[in-house]
C-alpha cells in the first residue's frame, strides 16, 4: 500500500499548489520515484499527463470561480496561469465547449474535472500470470532515441520509432541477431533521471552475446530481480491492458516496488495482429 499512499501523496501535493508553477521534479519526489516513472504510472492510471490534470483541474476551478463570483475575467485568468484573456478564453472554451462568459451568465454545461483520489479496488477476477527471476547483467544491440515525456509526447514518439524499425526491415535483423537468454526483440526505456530529467532514451534492441554489430549500439542491462508478465493478445491494446493491470492492481498488493532501473517489452516473431500472440512485461522490481 505504500506504493498508493506515496502517489495520492503527489496528487495533494500538485492540488494543494495549483496555482504555482509546479515542478514535475518536485512531483516525483513527493511519489518517492523518478520524473520518468511517475509520469509513466500516472499516465497508465489516468489515460492524462501530469501537465494535462494539472490544465484540466485549473479550468474546472476557473469555471466554479466565474460562475460563482463577480471577479474580473481578466483577473481569474491570470490567475489561472493565462498570460492573456484571449488565451485564457480560447483554453476554456476547449475544454468546456463555453466561453468565460457564457459560464458567467450560466448559458450551456461546463465540463468538471474532479480533484483524483487513489482506491484500490477489490479485482482479481481475471488473473494475471507472472514469475519472479533473476539474472545477471546482460547485453542488448540495437539503436536508441532520446525521447522527451513532456506532454505524453513518448507516447507519439516510440510508436514513430517502431514503424520505422519494421518498415526498413530492421526487427528482422534484430530477431536473427538474438542469441542471448532474453528471446524476443526488446522494447528498452531507461530512464536518463537527474542528468536529463523529463527525458529517456528508448531502445528497440535484442539480447546478443559477443561483438557489436556495426550500425549498431550497446546497453549493458544491469543485474536484477525481474517480474516477469505474460502478455496474451494483439498489440497494443494487450500490452496496455497488461500494463494497466500491474500499475492498478499488482504493484498496490505485491508489495515490490519499481527498481528504478530499465524495464523491458518483449516481442516475438508472431503476427502482432494475432489473438494468440504471446509478449512479455519485464519489471525491475526491490
Amino acid at each position: 500500500m505504500a506504493w498508493v499512499e506515496s502517489l495520492q501523496r503527489a496528487i495533494d501535493y500538485m492540488e494543494a499548489n495549483l496555482l504555482d508553477d509546479i515542478s514535475i521534479e518536485r512531483v516525483a519526489k513527493e511519489a518517492c520515484t523518478s520524473v520518468f516513472h511517475f509520469q509513466r504510472m500516472f499516465m497508465i492510471l489516468t489515460d492524462m499527463s501530469v501537465g494535462e490534470y494539472v490544465r484540466r483541474r485549473r479550468l474546472t476551478l476557473a469555471a466554479h470561480e466565474l460562475s460563482r463570483t463577480d471577479n474580473k475575467i481578466i483577473d481569474i485568468a491570470y490567475k489561472y496561469g493565462y498570460d492573456t484573456p484571449e488565451s485564457f478564453s480560447k483554453a476554456f472554451r476547449k475544454q468546456h465547449g463555453i466561453t468565460p462568459r457564457q459560464t458567467r451568465t450560466f448559458t450551456g454545461k461546463m465540463q468538471s474535472y474532479n480533484r483524483l483520489v487513489i482506491q484500490v479496488n477489490v479485482k482479481g477476477a481475471e488473473p494475471m500470470q507472472y514469475e519472479i527471476v533473476e539474472k545477471e547483467a546482460f547485453q542488448v544491440v540495437g539503436m536508441k532515441q532520446e525521447v522527451s515525456c513532456v506532454g505524453g509526447q513518448n507516447h507519439i514518439e516510440i510508436p514513430k520509432m517502431w514503424d520505422e524499425v519494421n518498415a526498413e526491415g530492421t526487427d528482422k535483423s534484430l530477431f536473427q541477431l538474438n542469441n542471448g537468454e532474453v528471446k524476443g526483440v526488446l522494447g528498452v526505456c531507461v530512464d536518463k533521471g537527474n542528468e536529463k530529467p523529463n527525458y529517456i532514451d528508448y531502445w528497440i534492441a535484442t539480447a546478443h552475446e559477443g561483438d557489436v554489430p556495426e550500425g549498431y549500439e550497446a546497453l549493458e542491462v544491469p543485474a536484477s530481480k525481474w517480474a516477469v508478465f505474460e502478455v496474451h493478445g494483439p498489440m497494443p491494446d494487450a500490452m496496455q491492458k497488461v500494463w494497466k493491470q500491474i500499475v492498478s492492481e499488482w504493484f498496490p498488493s505485491s508489495g515490490y516496488q519499481h527498481a528504478g532501473t530499465p524495464d523491458l517489452e518483449v516481442y516475438s516473431e508472431e503476427d502482432p495482429a494475432s489473438p494468440d500472440l504471446y509478449s512479455e512485461v519485464w519489471i525491475p522490481v526491490k
